[in-house]
């Protein structure tokens, strides 16, 4: 028998409980969004780059009826870390649960679903060209490559970050091991001031980094010395996922954020000449966790 998986948790601005449901999807079908509390005609959101609306602080996805759903870049980072193609995100309010701030716990209940391989060739975007997009200081771009890699670069005037880079071939649980447990972070007085703005409703220690000065605020400290840089990798992860298959290529990044990875989207996908759909594997992916990362065949989570 194979059937859906749920969790329960908070919404990272709106603060309200939230439950989830990942549900398998057929072939094709890609990863979309269902909100359980609004009419049910308005309720599918498609997890694509052109259905963003906001990047305030997250990355928000929303329909041509205006219902969205915010805070989706975690999720989709697990996604694409544990090679999901095709699933339905079920949710009963307007965010994706924050957790513990970081993608480990979406890859712990993917890899507890487990994965089916799909009756169909999976489907990636490669990139023929590189794309460079910019805001001021920061840029970020998109280079060929026959594997699926991100790199960045974080430059903060604060001491306890300073300057960090990372770069990884997402391949042999590479996702998992080196990224996905990397959380959210922010400053005690900017916490304070979104709270004010009605944000971060739901924002604490038990899901985000919060640093005072040069202190960390939070009792076990960081997961990773560089554990900034590497949550800002994993944020690309998850906002390019919203191309709607996996990029085969290297992804490099400075100080940028959701705003300017979608940009990058934009003017990429918009380039006819810079990227081709491919059913050709990159080189060898690898394994998430035990279970099966498929190179080929499209997948959905599933349990027994």
């Amino acid at each position: 028998m194979r059937n859906s998986i749920s969790c329960t948790g908070v919404g990272l601005h709106g603060g309200n409980r939230i439950n989830m449901k990942l549900i398998p999807a057929p072939v094709n079908s890609g990863i979309v969004f269902k909100r359980t509390d609004v009419d049910p005609d308005v309720a599918v959101i498609p997890a694509h780059y052109n259905a963003v609306s906001d990047l305030m602080m997250c990355t928000t996805v929303e329909n041509d009826a205006g219902v969205k759903v915010a805070t989706v870049e975690h999720l989709m980072a697990a996604l694409s870390g544990c090679g999901i193609d095709n699933v339905v995100v079920e949710l009963d309010g307007p965010e994706v649960p924050v957790m513990d701030g970081s993608a480990a716990p979406f890859v712990f209940l993917i890899e507890c679903a487990d994965m089916v391989e799909q009756d169909a060739p999976r489907r990636y975007i490669k990139v023929l060209k590189e794309v460079e997009v910019s805001e001021g200081a920061a840029k970020a771009a998109l280079s060929p490559a026959d594997n699926i890699s991100v790199a960045f670069e974080i430059d903060f005037d604060n001491p306890r970050i300073g300057n960090q880079n990372c770069s990884f071939n997402l391949r042999n649980g590479t996702f998992k091991n080196e990224l996905a447990r990397a959380r959210t972070f922010g400053f005690l007085g900017d916490f304070e001031q979104l709270k004010k703005l009605g944000l971060a409703k739901g924002g604490s220690l038990e899901n985000a980094i919060v640093l005072s000065g040069s202190d960390i605020l939070n009792e076990e400290g960081l997961r990773y010395d560089d554990e900034f840089v590497r949550h800002k990798a994993l944020d690309a992860v998850g906002d390019l996922y919203l191309a709607g298959a996996p990029i085969i290529g290297e992804f490099y990044g400075f100080r940028s954020g959701h705003a300017l990875n979608n940009k990058l989207l934009h003017t990429f996908l918009s380039d006819k000449d810079a990227w081709c759909y491919t059913t050709e594997a990159p080189v060898r992916i690898g394994n998430v966790g035990g279970a099966n990362w498929p190179a080929k065949k499209a997948a959905a989570p599933v349990t027994d």
